[in-house]
């Protein structure tokens, strides 16, 4: 039987008044692609960062790939957060230098081809891009390592739509490739509901639905539809 990609059991995370996470227990296979949905707020970010070792649990137990979060089963996870800047003056090419020295498993002639399929000029510096050229940058630091989880969070923010088929593609092959697992969050769902092999359905802190997306397809249509009537109070799982 293959162990769970993630574990988690009765999770609380609170800050302040505002609560996170409440009563949150979910259990995700491995090599998968899987859909973390829900509204702003809902604890997507909260999550990914207790997964990656960044916050730590008020109560409850959290696994990833067997283990408790830490610094090292950090290295063993590519993580893009919701807000990550890098210094304006560095070059497409420098940051893949950077990579090289510091990121676990990262693979630069990967990540040129990477630049190249998404068209993104090595010689470019970060500091002059459009939000969607930075986009495509930090997707390509995460995708060039040969880790067994990669988690993006809201990772086509500011890429057009066409572009994002392309990744999408691009993503799909890699996974079939190294047998990887990717967990991503994003708000764009009619664009991006064919990659997911997996949802996880957030609200208010807490799973209110997770298993296969073709379960989820068969019995309540598109994840469009279904995400739509969710957090419109028209759908209960």
């Amino acid at each position: 039987m293959t162990r769970p990609l993630i574990e988690c059991e009765r999770i609380a995370k609170q800050y302040g008044r505002t609560v996170a996470l409440d009563n949150f227990s979910v259990s995700i296979p491995e090599g998968k692609i899987v859909g973390i949905l829900g509204p702003n707020g809902c604890g997507k970010s909260s999550f990914f960062r207790m997964v990656t070792g960044l916050t730590k649990p008020d109560s409850g137990r959290v696994q990833v790939l067997g283990r408790e979060p830490g610094w090292q089963t950090n290295k063993e996870i590519a993580y893009l957060p919701d807000r990550a800047h890098w210094y304006p003056s560095y070059t497409v090419n420098q940051l893949i230098n950077w990579g090289k020295t510091f990121l676990p498993a990262f693979d630069p002639a990967r990540a040129e081809r990477l630049a190249e399929f998404m068209e993104v000029d090595l010689e470019a510096k970060i500091g002059g891009m459009s939000r969607g050229q930075e986009a495509r940058v930090l997707l390509i630091l995460c995708l060039a390592r040969d880790v067994p989880l990669i988690i993006l969070d809201e990772p086509f923010a500011g890429i057009d739509v066409i572009s994002r088929e392309s990744i999408v593609a691009a993503i799909i092959d890699m996974i079939e490739e190294r047998q990887q697992s990717i967990l991503i969050s994003t708000h764009d769902i009619q664009e991006v509901e064919g990659l997911f092999d997996y949802i996880v359905m957030l609200d208010h802190g807490k799973v209110i639905w997770s298993g296969e997306s073709e379960d989820l397809r068969a019995e309540h249509g598109s994840l469009h539809q279904v995400f739509r009537s969710i957090y419109k109070k028209e759908w209960k799982a």
